[in-house]
């Protein structure tokens, strides 16, 4: 932050500086026209730093939900797999392990998903991960068709496992602070320049401005309002999850 802080004042030193030397040079001219070169140059540029800003404002995070979105897919492609090679486990761990597998997917959407609103998880939802792969590496299995199905059951946890784990970083993920608050001094000041330049509008004149700090006003606060993958307009449903949920009762029989 400290870098920043000078950063700013060793660029107002420049200007400063400038000022005072190009004061100097006799066949320099003054600018005191709103529309004058100063000025254009002046809000051109904010202009073009109020929309760099804003793009990584919103393009951060929309690339983040749909990734967090296709992560999710994975996550319950994971579990349906697992629920599938567990039919082949010995003895009753195949039971077992498909009711771990509903109570976590339950889980998830029930418990888990509010909580991933805030950039949270429940801490329990890895245990119960690792119970399953507890579980299922305890077996000992007779056959080498349980042999496969124990081995494949463990390919999928461990999926489920990794997903998970990005699911967790996909859920704290948000924009540099200083991303969303840069927006929002930028915004203020490209609202603000016509009137800080010496501009005076009146009448017809001053709707444009009102029009521009609308859509500005709107535009800063959809970025601070998309910030998390699972919250706001752009928010991540547990939609995968469901799903997954009704397939385990399909593979399931109905059951």
């Amino acid at each position: 932050m400290l870098a920043y802080a000078l950063s700013i004042v060793a660029a107002v030193g420049v200007v400063a500086l400038t000022a005072l030397v190009f004061r100097k040079v006799k066949n320099a001219g003054e600018d005191r026209d709103p529309s004058g070169p100063s000025a254009g140059h002046a809000g051109a540029m904010l202009s073009a730093m109020f929309l760099l800003v804003f793009a990584i404002a919103i393009i951060v995070p929309w690339t983040t939900a749909d990734s967090a979105r296709l992560n999710t897919q994975a996550e319950s492609q994971a579990a349906v797999d697992a629920y599938w090679a567990a039919s082949e486990l010995p003895g009753t761990a195949s039971d077992e392990v498909r009711k771990g597998l509903r109570d976590y997917m339950a889980f998830v959407t029930r418990d888990e998903w509010p909580l991933m609103s805030e950039g949270k998880m429940h801490p329990l939802g890895g245990e119960r991960v690792d119970e399953l792969r507890g579980l299922v590496q305890g077996l000992k299995p007779g056959t080498d068709d349980e042999e496969d199905a124990k081995a494949a059951v463990l390919q999928h946890l461990s999926s489920m496992s990794s997903a998970r784990a990005q699911r967790t970083a996909d859920a704290a993920a948000r924009p540099p602070d200083g991303v969303l608050h840069l927006t929002v001094l930028t915004g203020v000041l490209v609202v603000l320049f016509p009137f800080l330049a010496g501009a005076r509008p009146r009448g017809l004149a001053i709707l444009p401005l009102v029009a521009m700090a609308g859509l500005l006003g709107f535009g800063t606060y959809l970025s601070w309002d998309i910030s998390r993958a699972f919250a706001g307009p752009l928010a991540v449903a547990p939609d995968a999850f469901q799903g997954a949920l009704q397939e385990f009762i399909r593979i399931s029989g109905g059951m």
